[in-house]
């Protein structure tokens, strides 16, 4: 479908942001409607830089009435607001109901109510987590949430699923392994130890750090969800990932060589609660169904570059930094 005018919610969040760049960059004809509630976890300066090429909103996305009116003046819906930190969803479980659930809601209704196409963004961790020799999460793999964040993401899913079936939505959902990328806070696990680094401060790891993750940059991401907006079958879910499995330590390594540190270089913090042991995503789907593939496919270039972005952007980071630190502190982290 032809995309004349598209709504964006989470826009001033990590991938949220990097979509509109993208789409400000790569479709220069498309308007952009971003509507972002403006948490800690959403930035306007990370809009900065397009400031003059896209309508901002802040707003909530449970608030029903906006949300009508504002998917009743576009023409497609790209879904990216949500909760999405899981040590958080441990200590604080309602906004993640509030907004992953009862948001979801409020924007199936208004698509419904104007037939606006919509895409879902969604989560690896819906499926919860896999051994070491078991195969890759795909379209088809049970849903099997671990923390307050998954559950309710697997419960936004499932309401867009329904809303399909019941009422003709014209939706679609992806499911994308971890991203890492520019405009990501910093309490997220890469740029956490790339400022670390940059401070000086040694990196830490959850435990011994064999947590394995399918990293994806944010941009190829991206790219894919304008793929399944524009030719993914109605009513499909697609993973979305690039096989760049590695295990947290594995990335701590990388990090520490990318800043001429030794190997051993960091600390092993407490463990957090229900931590799931390995993501990883099957895309062959979205690979020979919409002939996508990633551009970051190493992941150690990937990584280079996300090192240097954060370095170039320390006015975008440094006011996040002292308070993320304290959140951890405070929530019990202490060095092994």
């Amino acid at each position: 479908m032809a995309v004349v005018r598209v709504l964006v919610t989470g826009g001033a969040g990590f991938i949220g942001a990097n979509f509109v760049h993208q789409t400000v960059a790569d479709r220069p004809d498309v308007h952009v409607v971003v509507l972002d509630a403006l948490t800690y976890a959403g930035n306007r300066a990370s809009l900065a830089p397009i400031a003059d090429r896209v309508e901002f909103v802040q707003g909530d996305i449970a608030d029903q009435e906006l949300v009508d009116r504002l998917v009743g003046g576009v023409d497609a819906v790209v879904h990216f607001a949500a909760e999405s930190h899981n040590d958080n969803s441990l200590s604080q479980p309602w906004p993640f109901v509030q907004t992953n659930i009862v948001g979801t809601y409020a924007l199936l209704q208004a698509v419904r109510r104007h037939e606006v196409r919509y895409h879902h963004i969604s989560t690896d961790e819906v499926y919860g987590d896999l051994s070491a020799d078991e195969p890759a999460f795909d379209e088809s793999t049970p849903y099997n949430p671990s923390s307050p964040y998954s559950a309710s993401k697997a419960a936004s899913d499932l309401l867009v699923r329904s809303w399909v079936r019941s009422f003709g939505v014209r939706a679609t959902i992806s499911n994308c392994s971890n991203n890492y990328g520019p405009y990501q806070h910093v309490e997220k696990f890469i740029p956490r130890q790339i400022t670390n680094l940059i401070d000086g401060v040694r990196p830490r790891l959850y435990g011994a750090g064999h947590q394995i993750r399918d990293w994806i940059h944010v941009d190829d991401h991206n790219r894919a969800v304008w793929e399944i907006l524009e030719h993914g079958r109605i009513g499909q879910t697609y993973l979305i990932g690039a096989n760049n499995e590695s295990d947290n330590k594995t990335v701590v390594q990388l990090l520490l060589a990318e800043f001429g540190r030794a190997a051993d270089d960091f600390d092993h913090v407490t463990d957090r609660p229900g931590h799931d042991q390995r993501y990883a995503i099957d895309a062959t789907l979205l690979r020979t169904e919409l002939g996508w593939a990633p551009k970051y496919s190493d992941f150690k270039a990937g990584l280079a570059a996300t090192v240097a972005w954060y370095r170039e952007h320390e006015d975008w980071w440094r006011p996040q930094k002292a308070a993320t630190e304290r959140a951890y502190a405070a929530a019990g982290e202490r060095v092994l």
